[in-house]
């Protein structure tokens, strides 16, 4: 895992602005030595290295990425949103194309994302190929605001740990990001890697036409503008202050939200 270690390489690039601004300050053993030369050694470490990973940043602890270890698995098995190591570098696999070319072996085109740099390349790999992939954590977060640079704040519920992210992460589902919304993020070492919303959110029309009486043909649908900012089609019944469940995978509504 050469590519891991070079990330604790280079945690003074300016890339690792995107690591989380935590507000815990981590206490380190109170004595290093003791540690190492402990009979339970190993079992230490790791421990201890894990407990720097919980909630904590990559640049407040950079040695424990020695920890974090994967799997080699088939190019077959690639999907996206996985971590995999290549070339002696991490790649975020963004998306993933299956391909076939008359009798020869099948192959899987990669769109992939360097961890370290944020450049994306495309790759080609064989379905039998080995890939080494790198485990990466997926956290529970709430949403607070977002700022004008585009930096996202979110709170950890359980620690109260703040964490910025960039509202790039959250792709077209950014529209979606309001107070008190719970957000999945995944982070390699403490940097955030990808986010996204739940498969339902509740939002509040703001603007809606209201229904049209005495019109034998009642329309199927018609526009509404949600507190949001953004513009849907709903029911022609839904008026403005209501609540409304709607489906982020294919930004359709989904039924009126209970009072």
């Amino acid at each position: 895992m050469r590519a891991v270690a070079k990330l604790s390489e280079n945690l003074t690039r300016p890339l690792f602005f995107l690591a989380p601004r935590t507000l815990t300050t981590l206490t380190a053993p109170s004595s290093l030595s003791n540690l190492l030369s402990s009979s339970g050694c190993d079992t230490s470490i790791t421990h201890c290295t894990n407990t720097c990973l919980t909630g904590k940043t990559l640049l407040q602890s950079p040695w424990s990425a020695i920890q974090h270890r994967g799997a080699v698995v088939l190019g077959s098995d690639v999907r996206a949103g996985n971590v995999i190591e290549r070339k002696d570098r991490l790649y975020q696999v963004i998306k993933v194309e299956h391909s076939h070319e008359g009798r020869g072996k099948a192959h899987i085109k990669v769109e992939l994302r360097d961890v370290d740099s944020g450049n994306k390349t495309s790759q080609r790999l064989s379905t039998d190929e080995a890939v080494e992939r790198v485990f990466v954590e997926t956290k529970s977060y709430i949403y607070m605001c977002t700022d004008r640079d585009g930096i996202v704040l979110l709170m950890d519920p359980d620690t109260y740990d703040q964490l910025e992210v960039p509202v790039d992460l959250f792709g077209k589902k950014a529209k979606y990001l309001q107070e008190e919304l719970k957000v999945k993020v995944e982070l390699f070492n403490g940097i955030p890697l990808s986010a996204s919303v739940p498969k339902h959110v509740t939002c509040i029309v703001k603007e809606a036409q209201p229904p049209v009486k005495g019109i034998a043909a009642t329309p199927k649908d018609k526009i509404a503008e949600m507190q949001n900012g953004f513009t849907m089609k709903v029911p022609p019944h839904i008026i403005a202050g209501e609540a409304v469940i709607i489906d982020t995978e294919d930004d359709s509504y989904v039924r009126r939200a209970k009072a």
